[in-house]
């Protein structure tokens, strides 16, 4: 299971915020560093998100991911405002990994399966969800999905990667929502990232014991720029 760290850009600084929306701190203002440290730490997939981006659409930081991806020895994923297959193939062919899109493929299934078609396991789709829905438009406003046909379409176009963020945790350091988790899991074979609310150690040996074969990792935020664990102790916990 991967322990993956995350780097949220906000007007070009490295920041948290709690359940997307509130309590923002800025940790730094030199996320290329940022980057360079999570490497040396032990890090072998980084999570990039532009919120920026994801509130507006434009790509307020990419002249900022261009450096991070340039500088990464490790692969890593690109997410926020992620809305055409212009600037899939611009992430790409910068360098990334895998692209995350969220608001367009919600909104529209078609979008969707046309990159999951022309880019394959470089596409992942971001779900994150909360009592009112599926957060989009970097969680400004909610969608009601009925979830299992979703799920029923997801698998028919092979889609690789889902990454799964309960927005009522994330940024909270109250721990994972295990229940939620856990039927999220049993509802696809589709490999799952899970993000939202790890605050100790206890939440990646929760991980473990699930004993998940599509449960492929974890983004963690708030909890290592807190220090409630380091990254080489949450690496060495899950091999």
């Amino acid at each position: 299971m991967l322990i993956i760290p995350a780097i949220d850009l906000k007007d070009g600084e490295v920041v948290r915020y709690t359940r997307g929306r509130f309590n923002k701190r800025v940790y730094s203002a030199d996320p290329v560093s940022v980057a360079l440290n999570w490497q040396s730490q032990g890090a072998k997939f980084m999570h990039l998100v532009d919120l920026d981006a994801a509130m507006t659409g434009k790509a307020k930081n990419l002249k900022l991911i261009k450096k991070i991806i340039a500088v990464s020895k490790i692969p890593l994923e690109v997410s926020g405002g992620i809305r055409d297959l212009a600037m899939i193939k611009k992430f790409i062919a910068l360098g990334a990994s895998r692209v995350v899109l969220g608001t367009k493929a919600i909104e529209d299934i078609g979008f969707l399966a046309k990159a999951v078609k022309e880019f394959g396991r470089k596409i992942a789709l971001a779900i994150d969800v909360s009592a009112s829905g599926i957060g989009i438009e970097g969680w400004k406003r909610s969608v009601k999905i009925e979830f299992t046909p979703l799920i029923a379409r997801l698998e028919k176009m092979c889609l690789k990667t889902i990454i799964y963020t309960d927005i009522t945790r994330d940024g909270s350091l109250k721990g994972l929502n295990f229940p939620a988790l856990k039927r999220m899991l049993q509802a696809t074979s589709i490999d799952v990232i899970v993000s939202g609310g790890v605050c100790s150690l206890e939440d990646i040996k929760g991980l473990i014991a699930l004993s998940s074969p599509n449960l492929k990792g974890v983004i963690i935020g708030k909890a290592l720029y807190e220090k409630m664990f380091s990254l080489p102790e949450a690496i060495a916990m899950a091999k």
